[in-house]
């Protein structure tokens, strides 16, 4: 399956770290996953929940200068013209396009800072199966989630078929083939010192238990920034933040 056919959608979240075995260790302990080899070379992993991929790990934050980050991806026809887009509307490309075989990568922020990547190509093998097991789902923390939806629905063509959106409840939920995908609601602060106030893209792991996840980050270097019966914000050994929810199905 390629993004020709599943545009506009998220079709994976990755990890830039700086040390990649600490990086595997801590998110074995935390969220159950085995490891598998990437096609890009030594320096990635793909993460495996229950033989499904789920993310992938890129330690090349020290090697490239980025940012310790969850990002998540979206597909898009044609990587150029999203890149193209995105300036256009008010964003920066950070990174690329570039070739990653099989495929097309690069990585933007939109026009309140939050980073988030686009890939063009074919998807990751399972990919189906990663997206109807919904092991991940992203939200957007923005300024506007109205004026958030505008900016990314032209640049990865969500009104021509791409994927639905909904306005309910004073968030926009993105929808694709019926499934919830993704999340935009509104607060974020830009000029906010904690970095999880600032606009940012969350990433969500489904897990079965919300505090076993939390006292393994605690034991494994990470910490708890936030936690409750269902759902808690973690931020792992490297210092990168991401959230357990609590599987519902």
């Amino acid at each position: 399956m390629s993004t020709q056919s599943v545009f506009g959608a998220p079709c994976w979240v990755s990890l830039t770290s700086r040390d990649l075995e600490a990086t595997q260790d801590f998110y074995t302990a935390v969220l159950g996953w085995r490891w598998r080899g990437a096609k890009l070379g030594e320096h990635f992993r793909i993460a495996l929940a229950d033989g499904v991929p789920v993310a992938g790990i890129a330690a090349v934050a020290a090697m490239w200068q980025m940012a310790v980050a969850w990002t998540p991806y979206f597909a898009v026809r044609d990587a150029d013209v999203a890149v193209a887009r995105a300036r256009e509307r008010g964003g920066t490309a950070a990174v690329g396009p570039l070739s990653f075989p099989p495929g097309r990568a690069a990585l933007l922020a939109d026009r309140d800072g939050a980073t988030f990547g686009i890939w063009q190509g074919e998807l990751v093998s399972n990919w189906e199966v990663w997206r109807r097991a919904a092991p991940t789902f992203v939200r957007l923390h923005t300024r506007d989630a109205f004026d958030s939806a505008i900016f990314y629905g032209e640049i990865l063509d969500w009104a021509t078929g791409g994927c639905e959106v909904e306005y309910a409840d004073g968030e926009v939920v993105l929808r694709s083939q019926g499934d919830i995908v993704a999340r935009i609601d509104s607060g974020a602060v830009e000029a906010a010192p904690d970095p999880s106030v600032r606009p940012h893209w969350q990433i969500h792991f489904s897990v079965n238990d919300v505090p076993g996840c939390a006292r393994a980050a605690e034991k494994h270097g990470g910490s708890v920034l936030s936690e409750g019966e269902d759902e808690a914000i973690l931020r792992d050994a490297d210092g990168a933040q991401f959230t357990v929810t609590r599987r519902t199905r």
